[in-house]
């Protein structure tokens, strides 16, 4: 299924749900950045989606990278909280969602890499080589956050 996302645009769709997810800024030794290139939309993101109803937020996120990259992890800490109404993710099924994203920051603990079904391509990703990837600005904004070093997480 395939989706499209708007930011602060009049003519996206009104959405028709509200999803609470999480994601993971996975670093490694090397400071780099774990990524996944999304099969829906071919965007760089963090891995990351939907809290399911039995488990909590750090459980959603280390559900997801592990579904998402085949990384086990730990969470370590918390990036900020992202609840922009501005920003709208409109799915080939006729889901239009307004996502509620906590981002943690996590490390690995084991597993392998390996490609799934969500993630086309997997990579750590060195800081000065992140802003050549074409990615959605709202997930440039956690990078961002992340990578400031912040002593407080996000608010927004």
């Amino acid at each position: 299924m395939a989706r499209t996302e708007y930011y602060d645009d009049p003519d996206a769709p009104e959405p028709n749900s509200l999803v609470v997810a999480a994601s993971a800024v996975v670093a490694d030794g090397q400071g780099r950045i774990l990524l996944q290139r999304r099969r829906d939309n071919g965007l760089w993101a963090l891995p990351g989606g939907g809290m399911d109803m039995a488990e909590s937020l750090p459980g959603a996120a280390v559900r997801e990278v592990k579904e998402e990259t085949g990384l086990d992890v730990e969470i370590t800490g918390l990036v900020g909280t992202y609840t922009d109404p501005k920003h709208v993710i409109a799915y080939t099924d006729g889901e239009v969602r307004r996502q509620f994203n906590v981002c943690f920051t996590a490390r690995v603990t084991g597993g392998r890499l390996a490609i799934s079904d969500e993630s086309a391509e997997l990579r750590f990703v060195a800081r000065e080589d992140l802003e050549a990837l074409p990615m959605h600005h709202t997930q440039r904004l956690r990078l961002r956050h992340f990578l400031d070093g912040r002593a407080e997480p996000y608010l927004g």
